[in-house]
């Protein structure tokens, strides 16, 4: 399958530069791209609602990236037909007082998914060793033991931070919770390019922010903590896709894709029906027939 080409084997040193952000499957137009998405979300949908019914497994799906390379458009898209009590959309702003006290994956696990949910994290733990990582900073407002400046950050404790990711997700996968995590790789030049129709448009304008051209500036110090990242917590139960962001069609199509044959692989099903009572459905479905006038 081709999505498979994305996916980050366990123990592989990714390099992102190495990485296409404009990449498109030879062999496949915008339009079969497109068209492929909507059968995939369908799809999906229909296997929701079996998923949600069944209540023994839940999905997490994780959606890390640099600004502007289209999580929202994404979600909006590819899951747009699944039955709202079915899925639940967290978007993580930074820390509040409260969770600044508390452990960083303190606030996260309260956000997971129940079973037969899928929830869908906008950012998550992983800007703990990423945005935490180029700026930290952000670090000394968790008041930890022995960090009482920057300079105390250093390796080990970022290791640490990947081993403690590392075991949350395997505690997770072993309690029935599947989860995917997508990096949407967006190149400079097309993540300039949104930032300008930001700027055009006035429906637009609120998504904007001048952080977000100081931040840009970063970007080769983000890439390497997101390659650092996904190398250190790339598991075969955690797995990382690295999906080229800069067609917004195809990295839907790939996302779909991914979700589908996930789901497709769940041995999940209906339910038997169950009867509190001692009656059988042939006598409750003549009750039914009288009752409905039949």
């Amino acid at each position: 399958m081709e999505y498979e080409n994305f996916l980050v084997s366990p123990g592989k040193s990714v390099d992102l530069n190495q990485y296409d952000p404009a990449f498109v499957e030879k062999g496949i137009s915008k339009k079969d791209g497109k068209k492929r998405m909507k059968k995939n979300r369908k799809a999906i949908a229909g296997l929701q609602d079996k998923f949600y019914a069944y209540d023994r497994y839940s999905l997490l799906l994780v959606f890390q990236a640099l600004d502007a390379a289209g999580k929202d458009s994404t979600v909006k898209h590819v899951l747009r037909r699944i039955r709202p009590q079915g899925i639940n959309f967290v978007d993580f702003l930074p820390p509040s007082k409260e969770e600044r006290q508390h452990d960083f994956l303190w606030r996260i696990h309260r956000q997971t998914p129940k079973r037969g949910m899928i929830n869908v994290f906008h950012r998550s733990y992983y800007e703990d060793v990423t945005a935490t990582r180029v700026h930290p900073e952000y670090i000394l407002e968790q008041k930890l033991p022995e960090i009482g400046k920057t300079e105390d950050i250093n390796d080990a404790f970022w290791t640490k931070r990947f081993r403690q990711i590392n075991d949350f997700e395997q505690m997770l996968t072993e309690n029935g919770t599947v989860i995917i995590k997508f990096f949407l790789n967006v190149s400079e030049a097309k993540q300039s390019q949104r930032f300008l129709k930001r700027l055009r448009r006035d429906d637009k304008h609120w998504k904007f922010s001048e952080k977000d051209i100081k931040e840009q500036e970063l970007r080769p110090q983000y890439l390497e903590v997101y390659e650092k990242a996904i190398n250190h917590t790339a598991t075969g139960e955690a797995p990382w896709y690295i999906i080229p962001a800069d067609r917004k069609w195809y990295m839907r199509y790939l996302v779909s894709e991914i979700i589908l044959n996930t789901m497709q692989k769940l041995d999940i099903s209906y339910p038997v029906l169950s009867l509190e009572s001692q009656k059988e459905p042939a006598e409750i479905k003549s009750e039914l027939n009288k009752k409905a006038g039949k």
